[in-house]
């Protein structure tokens, strides 16, 4: 998969219209690189005067994982990496958003096993995953386990199957800045942080919440490395098109913020990144 990282980074954006290019690529060597493998899968041994104990580790068997279209290589390598190495197989049901790259992705990692020696068929993806195939997914009596990255809704059925669930949801990570902070690094760190895919994944920063006394000193770190201020009447033009009847407005979701800013009259270079 590292020979292919452009072109899965490049696919998942063009497939998706989610999230930036260039960061998708470092998320996908992050996973490809620094996901544990068979490395820490040690075997340990206790002896004592009851006998010896003999600690080893086994598989579960077939996995179903449920995977988003905000990170659709990135999870099935983080997944695959994780679940083939301790000797499970796995069968995948993407977001239908995401469904040809997850596919690909998926087939690269059959032809990663076959190349070193190991089995074929190891990961499987659903060629027309829907919620429908993902609910069948997790009551399918062959799966013992089920990993679910999704919403609040996908999380809560994982939850509800009877079977053993490692889930992960939607996060609203604040920063909270005070007088004792480093002013100029939470500036530059929020920004970097809260714009990395265009905010779309769901650990990186949401909202900012600072002490009067550091305010003007942190928008002003924010604004020259990369954050531009709305205000006044552009402000409430944002909120329309960003919340639309209580939910977040769906053509606008991982999308850059120079895209944003167009569709209430402001016009800013890419360089401005939330």
């Amino acid at each position: 998969c590292r020979k292919k990282v452009k072109e899965l980074s490049r696919d998942a954006v063009s497939e998706t219209g989610l999230g930036r290019y260039e960061d998708k690529v470092l998320k996908n060597m992050l996973v490809i690189e620094k996901t544990p493998g068979t490395e820490y899968l040690e075997t340990r041994a206790m002896s004592g005067d009851n006998g010896l104990t003999l600690i080893e580790y086994a598989p579960y068997g077939v996995i179903g994982s449920i995977t988003p279209c905000t990170n659709p290589s990135e999870t099935i390598i983080n997944n695959g990496i994780g679940m083939i190495a301790a000797g499970n197989a796995v069968v995948f049901n993407a977001h239908p958003l995401a469904k040809n790259i997850s596919a690909k992705t998926v087939r690269l990692m059959n032809e990663a096993s076959i190349s070193v020696g190991g089995p074929s068929g190891i990961a499987a993806c659903l060629a027309s995953p829907t919620i429908q195939t993902a609910s069948e997914l997790m009551k399918h009596p062959g799966i013992r386990l089920l990993v679910v990255t999704g919403g609040p809704a996908v999380v809560k059925a994982a939850m509800n199957s009877g079977k053993k669930v490692i889930a992960a949801g939607p996060g609203n990570p604040p920063a909270v800045v005070d007088e004792t902070a480093d002013i100029e690094k939470a500036g530059v760190d929020i920004v970097n942080g809260c714009s990395f895919d265009n905010n779309i994944v769901c650990i990186v920063e949401k909202e900012v919440i600072a002490v009067r006394s550091v305010v003007e000193r942190l928008k002003d770190v924010m604004k020259r490395n990369g954050a531009y201020e709305v205000s006044g009447r552009h402000l409430a033009m944002l909120e329309k098109i960003l919340v639309v009847d209580g939910h977040p407005g769906k053509d606008f979701v991982g999308k850059n913020a120079s895209y944003i800013l167009k569709h209430i009259g402001i016009s800013v270079p890419d360089s401005v990144r939330v």
